[in-house]
């Protein structure tokens, strides 16, 4: 049985030390989250531990019920108020012990949320995201699988054969609808990221881009 809560710490770490990486610049470029800097998704990142429900329902009631604009209100309002490294120093306080909605996710969804936000910033910035392959197979597995009602990551993979090139990980569907790429694009992908597309191949890429 996978352990989602140690590979979320394992994933969490190697973030972390990406994250201390990164200049300013990079900080305040845009991400593959629509509309969001890199230091929106960190900023996200930190909220997603430690946000308390109440004030999530009182954000959604000021954006008519949007979660997407009242995460996205919260996420920049955090973002603008912190510099980068206060936010990840706040980022590793909020991991070591989470609360608010931190403590009501489930680690698999936590895991495919907070791998996929690495993504963000490091494909948008051309650099090595280095995901473990024990990490990426989980989240692809989460990903094909588990409902999520925020990304339906399982409805874009839904008979699809979905196969990686730089590891073992596969997924069967209809042969005749075969996407190929690394696991760092297959996950970006499914998530929801354009950005990925062009490096994917395969019979089933057209139906797959059609989902996005």
């Amino acid at each position: 049985m996978t352990d989602h809560t140690a590979l979320l710490a394992r994933q969490d770490d190697h973030f972390a030390s990406f994250a201390r990486t990164l200049t300013d610049d990079e900080w305040h470029r845009p991400s593959l989250c629509a509309g969001w800097t890199n230091r929106d998704v960190l900023a996200h990142l930190v909220l997603g531990l430690r946000l308390p429900l109440s004030r999530l329902l009182v954000a959604l009631g000021s954006h008519r019920a949007s979660f997407d604009s009242a995460n996205a209100d919260l996420s920049r309002g955090l973002a603008h108020r912190h510099t980068p490294d206060e936010l990840l120093d706040a980022f590793d306080r909020a991991r070591a012990r989470p609360r608010g909605i931190g403590r009501l996710l489930p680690a698999p969804l936590m895991l495919g949320d907070h791998t996929v936000h690495h993504l963000d910033i490091a494909l948008a910035l051309d650099r090595p995201a280095r995901t473990a392959p024990e990490v990426a197979h989980a989240v692809l597995t989460i990903e094909t699988t588990v409902p999520n009602p925020f990304v339906p990551a399982r409805a874009r993979a839904r008979g699809l054969t979905l196969r990686t090139v730089d590891t073992d990980w596969h997924h069967p569907g209809d042969v005749n609808l075969d996407v190929a790429g690394t696991a760092e694009h297959l996950i970006s992908v499914l998530a929801g990221r354009r950005h990925a597309l062009p490096w994917l191949t395969g019979g089933g890429t057209t139906t797959l881009r059609t989902r996005m």
